[in-house]
């Protein structure tokens, strides 16, 4: 188990501010995987600032599991020390995805790729952060074949 932090979920990488309620605001992050994760290997992408309303997002990349596929990776967030639902962490709290294929699927995503949109907690509406929290991947089973390969998380969140 590793813990692989993108550039912008770094500890020093700074977070959006407040841009007026109801603006929406995105978060993203890249992770180039450079060797296949193994199990419980966790992708910090990008994180939200305190205040932050998550309202959708979406998870994207190159089909990085050839052959078989087997890859399955969860979307949610690490605890984040505050008093809300942010208090404990949520691993798939945005997305428990299951197998991930990068078939091309018609009238979706129409070439070989990775396109999968959070839901998660947000089948039930918005998620509110009351403190700055990290929102991540987890690496439940590696890729069959390669595994190599860029993920891009894109989070969009207003604040009320």
């Amino acid at each position: 188990m590793a813990t692989l932090t993108a550039a912008r979920a770094a500890a020093g990488f700074p977070v959006g501010g407040f841009a007026g309620a109801g603006v929406l605001n995105v978060a993203y992050g890249s992770y180039t995987l450079a060797a296949n994760p193994t199990a419980a290997d966790i992708i910090k992408f990008c994180k939200v600032p305190a205040g932050a309303t998550v309202i959708g997002g979406w998870l994207r990349g190159e089909d990085i599991d050839t052959g078989t596929e087997a890859l399955v990776i969860d979307i949610g967030w690490a605890a984040n020390g505050g008093t809300g639902v942010g208090a404990t962490a949520d691993p798939d709290g945005f997305g428990n995805f299951g197998v991930i294929t990068g078939d091309a699927v018609t009238e979706l995503k129409p070439e070989v790729s990775i396109f999968l949109p959070l839901n998660g907690t947000l089948k039930s509406g918005p998620v509110s952060f009351d403190a700055e929290t990290s929102i991540q991947a987890v690496v439940n089973a590696p890729a069959n074949a390669g595994g190599t390969g860029v993920l891009w998380l894109t989070v969009l969140y207003v604040f009320n």
